[in-house]
């Protein structure tokens, strides 16, 4: 049996406020960021043309500075940066999205389109957003 709906893509639930940082920022100024905007993950900008975008987590910050006693404004986001980031495309069926981000055990993810980022998806936005009414 054939499933002749079309697929929902990752661009059909993607949000595009997308807070991108320097790597250079401090640890400090990344999480007055993340506050103001209410996210638990920033998205690191590339250095120059060859590199590859970052990640930071709420959760990096509490394991790699608070819980090792590091001052916030003395160590900078590359520090603790998750590099390369796990992203996909825009035009990916959102079934293959949850399967990577579930396998990876990610909530979200950035979204890139021709290598830069246009987008975030994350697992609530699949899952409130791909319902199906059937």
């Amino acid at each position: 049996m054939t499933n002749n709906t079309t697929p929902i893509l990752v661009k059909d639930v993607m949000w595009t406020q997308v807070d991108i940082v320097d790597s250079k920022c401090t640890v400090q100024n990344a999480l007055n960021n993340m506050q103001h905007k209410k996210t638990k993950m920033l998205l690191v900008d590339k250095s120059h043309e060859y590199d590859e975008y970052g990640v930071v987590l709420i959760a990096d910050i509490a394991s790699k500075v608070i819980a090792k006693d590091r001052a916030l404004d003395r160590v900078n986001v590359y520090e603790i940066m998750n590099k390369p980031v796990i992203s996909v495309r825009p035009d990916m069926d959102i079934l293959y999205c949850a399967r990577l981000l579930t396998n990876f055990s990610l909530s979200r993810c950035p979204v890139l389109d021709n290598g830069k980022i246009i987008g975030v998806v994350g697992l609530t936005n699949i899952v409130f957003n791909g319902l199906r009414v059937v």
